[in-house]
Parts: C-alpha cells; structure tokens; sequence
C-alpha cells in the first residue's frame, strides 16, 4: 500500500493514541497481507530491472513531440479482411484496430526490452512475488462515445477475452485467480498460483472494451460495423476487403499523455488491401500508398529503379533494430505423418543448398544461424550451455545433441554446387534409418512402397523461387515434392488452420520473449487452431523452458532459461533456416516524414507525420 494511501485513510481520524496504533496495526497488516513485500504504485513497470524513463518525463525519446498534426497516411497491406474485430479467432481481421482503435491499461516503451507506461491507466501496483497487480485508472480516460473508461470495463474485458477471446487471451488471463474492483477507478487482480512474473504485464496490454457498447452472444462472430474504443483513432469508412479508413478522434482523451506526444499524427489513415503482392508493389510505384516494408531482398537490391526513387521522390530506409534478427524458415508440419520422424526432418535439412541460393537469388546478403533469437545475447547458437541452463534442461538430456549443448553444433555447409555429394549421403542414411529407400530415382516407404512427396505451400515470388530451388536439391534424394502458390488469403486461411505440409514463415521476437512463447510452440497450442505453433510442437522440454523463463526472479536467470529453449527447439529440428535479416527495410515516398531517432524496436508509423503540416502547438 502506497504512503498516498496512508494519507487518505489518516484523513479526518481522532488524534487518540489508542485509535493511531490500532489504524497502525491495521496498516501493517495491510500491507503485509493483501499488497505483499515490495508493493508500491509506480507510472510504468518493467519486466526486469527499473523502467528506464522518470515519472515525470515528457515524451518518449524517439517521438518527435513537436511533429506536426494532420495529413493523411495510406498504408498498402498484403490480403484482404471480412471482419473489425481482431480478438477473435474467427475471420481476417483488420489488425490496426488494436492500437489505433483500441487501447490497454498501459502502453510499451519502445526504446526498452518490455517495460509498459500508464496509458488507461495511471498507475500500476505489484509486489516482489508479483502474486497481485492493481491498476488506478485515469478519470479522464474516455471512449469514443464520450463515456468514461471504468473498472467495470476492464473486468468485463477480462472476462470476455477469457471465455470468447483469442487462444493467447483465454491462455493468459485463465491464470488471474481473482479479479475485483475496489472502486470505479481500481481494479486488483489475484495472481496466487500463476507463478508468471510477466503475467502483470501482460493484462496491463489487455484491449480494453466498452461493456455497454459489446454484445458478448455475437463477439466471436466477425462483424464490419466499426468499435467504439478509446484510442486515437475512429473507424469511419468501410470498403468490405478493400479498404478502411480511421479518423483521428479530436476529442481524444490521451493527446497530451507523455507515452503519446509526439504520436498519431496524421488526420486520417488508409488501410488500403491488395490481393496480390507484385500489384501492391506497382500501386507504390504510381503513388497510391506512402510507405511499405520490403521483405524480399531480390526486389530491395534492384527493383527500386523506377523514376521516383532515383529522383529521391522515394526514400529508402536501412534501419538496424536492437531486437533479435528476423529470421525466414521453412516449416515442417509435424502433424502430418511424413514429418513425424526427427530423422526425417534432419535429412531434409541437410539437403537445402543454402549457399547456393544465397548466391544465386539473394546477392549473398544474407547469412543463418539455427534458433530463433539470432544476433541477441538470448541465441544458444554458438554458446556453450551455462551451468543453468545445464540445471534446467538436466531432465531432458537425452534429447538434446551434444553439439547443440556445447555450442558447436553448426548447420550444414554445401559446396554450392546444388549437387554436394557429402550432405546428399548423410540424408539418405537418417532417411534409410526412418524407413526410406531408393528405388532406381524414387525414395519410397520401405513397408508401404509409397513415395515421398508433400506440398510446399508459398504466396510470394520470392517463396516460389525458394520453393522451386529446394524441390530441385530433393530430387537428387528420390523425392518428389510439389510446390503450390497460393493468395496471401488462402495461404493464411491454411496457414492458420494447420492445412499444410510446409510453409515459409517467421517468427519475429523481442528482447523479452515471454507468455507468447506458449502461443509459438507450446504444446496446448499445437492442436487449437488459430495459434503460431504452425510445426505442431509438443515437447515437454519446450514447455518446461517456457515455464522457466516466465518464473526467472533476474536478468541473468532469464538469459538462460531463453538460451535453453533455443537449445530445446533447434534439438527439434521443426524448421530449416532459411536466413537472417539484421535491418529492416523501409520505403517511403517523400511526403511522409520520420524522427531522427529510432526506437530500440525499429520503425514505428504512429511517430511519423506529413510534410509541409504546421507545427504542433
């Protein structure tokens, strides 16, 4: 309990003696009982260590808090939508909603691994043992609709996102014990048995929902009738799977909170939908959307030469995040039979020719690494284990390579050739191992005679052409697979619903991995539609690692449990790495403007604005 707490209850009290030390005694047990050792009402918290920003600071460092206001943003996305409501499985979600539309109790620093400032809220409480948070909201919170953001809000949120949300949102707030609202502006919940240090972070992202203003027996329905929120923007045009447009809101509440200034700048943003990548790349090219993030690396070195990006008319951003790498994967879809044997999806690792295709189709920009937290101190690659980690994946030592555990475990390396005949006999020997033979140029089940083939599923130019080179490296193996190109619709229909056999995917991370591990490749995850876990992972070794690192008290703990993880998902063998990316790509023609400084996180829209707008007042 806070020393404001203290003040208020004193407030008014007889000066007896005897009623001081019985309010004394109160208040000890108070504190000792409901807030816990350390508790105290703070402006943000962080995930480890201290926020890195004062209470009182006055905007975050890589927003500009004297942008200008007004213009508009024209954003080109990939695919289509059927639905506003981003909180349900159901549908192709328009995904800005949350954010623009939608806000949390609080906001992310972007310039810290996982620290949150008050944003709904103005402040958050939590002890040493994070069994407890509580939240104050601030008075002045409003929705769109002019009525104040209450406590009974969030609890209904809590509850609906609980029963009827996302499988990440009934995950995560399952695990809140108890949750109450002491007054319309406070709402506590009990965290006892969660063991989840992060847990109070994560309902401080929660997406806060009017409770007079949604119809939980239709929430998980998709819908196109525009929310109410108390965010920045408003939705006020609709182009069913063509395009939305969000206003910004001028009565909103949170325009001079110190987590905004300098954000959410441009008058009006316009979602604008393309079915097909190479025509939403000739639409930036005409100028019919600002900004767009390139991800293909053949189109980055030498698509840009059309005339407004050699007149400067077309900017080019190199920006260098301090986040892991990107890093671009081939998928196996263990839920299928052919991928079920570890041997297998080694063999098939062996047999991509990275060096070749790196040369061939990517200039030889890129480099990869097997895990998922490349270029972060979290990466297990090349590391020998600690003595945690060692500790922690103790329990599972016989699924663990000892290269992996010792750090000298590397991927394989080709001649180039597209014919190396090294890697060539070391797959067909785990391939012979899980029951395969050559028969003449075809590799069949030895007891079903059947062949080995599968479907490589891609939607991008780019995804085909990796596509193709691999099925040319597989058939000097006898296997025969397909490669089908999809529609970004399609492809994330199936994607989503675990319809495939393999897919080309990323998983992009933070500093602070954390819950959303579970959703990536956890085991709960693997057979409920609609998660990441798109390898069907079920590994109780991946499970305990997760565990570990939610339940990790300080930083060189939580180094550990991340880095054993990495060492118990490349054990897997689930992916083949495909490459890293160190930057991010980022094209914008000229009438759209960004700060000098740039978020630990990399680039952030919300801080841009339009050329030639007056300056903020």
């Amino acid at each position: 309990m806070p020393m404001s707490m203290f003040q208020r209850l004193l407030e008014g009290l007889p000066e007896g003696l005897g009623t001081r030390l019985c309010l004394l005694a109160f208040v000890v047990a108070s504190v000792l009982s409901a807030s816990g050792a350390g508790a105290e009402e703070a402006h943000a918290i962080a995930m480890h260590g201290k926020p890195a920003m004062p209470a009182d600071f006055t905007h975050m460092p890589y927003a500009n808090p004297d942008a200008p206001k007004g213009g508009r943003l024209t954003w080109g996305i990939l695919g289509t939508f059927d639905s506003l409501n981003p909180f349900i499985v159901k549908g192709l979600a328009v995904q800005p909603v949350r954010n623009y539309v939608v806000e949390s109790l609080l906001a992310r620093g972007n310039d810290e691994a996982f620290t949150l400032y008050g944003l709904l809220a103005r402040s958050v409480e939590t002890d040493d043992a994070r069994s407890f948070v509580t939240f104050r909201l601030d008075p002045r919170a409003r929705f769109s609709d002019g009525k104040p953001v209450l406590a009974e809000d969030v609890l209904f949120s809590w509850q609906l996102l609980r029963d009827h949300g996302r499988p990440n949102h009934r995950q995560y707030y399952s695990k809140v014990a108890k949750a109450e609202a002491p007054d319309p502006l406070t709402v506590h919940f009990d965290l006892a048995g969660a063991n989840d240090r992060e847990l109070p972070l994560i309902l401080g992202l929660m997406p806060i929902l009017p409770k007079h203003a949604v119809d939980v027996a239709t929430f998980e329905e998709t819908t196109l009738t525009s929310p109410i929120g108390s965010g920045p923007y408003r939705i006020t045009a609709v182009k069913p799977g063509a395009s939305v447009t969000l206003t910004r809101n001028p009565d909103y509440w949170g325009r001079d909170l110190p987590i905004n200034r300098g954000l959410y700048n441009f008058d009006e943003i316009r979602l604008d939908y393309f079915r097909e990548a190479n025509g939403q790349f000739e639409a930036f090219k005409r100028g019919l959307y600002d900004f767009r993030v390139e991800h293909e690396p053949l189109r980055w070195h030498d698509g840009y030469d059309f005339p407004a990006a050699k007149s400067g008319e077309v900017i080019r951003d190199t920006i260098k995040p301090g986040v892991p790498q990107t890093s671009e994967f081939l998928v196996f879809n263990t839920r299928r039979p052919i991928f079920a044997d570890i041997r297998v999806r080694r063999a098939l690792t062996l047999l991509f020719d990275f060096e070749l295709v790196n040369r061939n189709y990517f200039f030889g920009l890129y480099s990869r690494v097997a895990g998922y937290f490349a270029g972060s101190d979290l990466s297990a690659y090349g590391r020998p284990a600690d003595a945690r980690e060692r500790e922690l994946l103790k329990p599972f030592a016989a699924q663990i390579p000892p290269d992996v555990m010792d750090g000298s475990y590397r991927l394989p390396v080709t001649d180039g050739s597209g014919r190396d005949r090294t890697t060539l006999r070391a797959a067909l020997k785990l391939l012979s191992d899980a029951g395969y033979d050559l028969d003449g140029t075809v590799l069949r089940n030895r007891a079903t005679k059947a062949p080995f083939t599968f479907e490589m599923l891609v939607t991008t130019r780019d995804q085909e052409r990796i596509a193709l080179a691999f099925q040319r490296d597989l058939k000097r193996a006898g296997i025969e697979p397909s490669v089908r190109a999809v529609d970004p619709v399609q492809f994330d229909q199936r994607r989503l619903g675990y319809e495939f056999d393999m897919i080309q995917n990323r998983w992009d991370q933070s500093l602070s991995p954390g819950n959303e591990q579970y959703f990536y490749w956890g085991s709960a995850a693997a057979d409920n539609p609609g998660t990441r876990n798109y390898m069907g992972a079920k590994d109780p070794a991946v499970d305990a690692m997760i565990d570990a690192l939610l339940e990790a008290r300080d930083h060189t703990a939580f180094v550990s449990a991340v880095r054993a993880l990495d060492r118990a998902l490349i054990s897997g063998f689930y992916t083949i790495p495909l490459f890293n990316v160190s930057e991010q790509w980022i094209a914008r023609w000229n009438r759209i403007e960004r700060p000098k400084a740039t978020a630990l996180s990399g680039y952030l829209p919300e801080t841009w604005w339009s050329k030639g707008q007056p300056q903020a007042k």
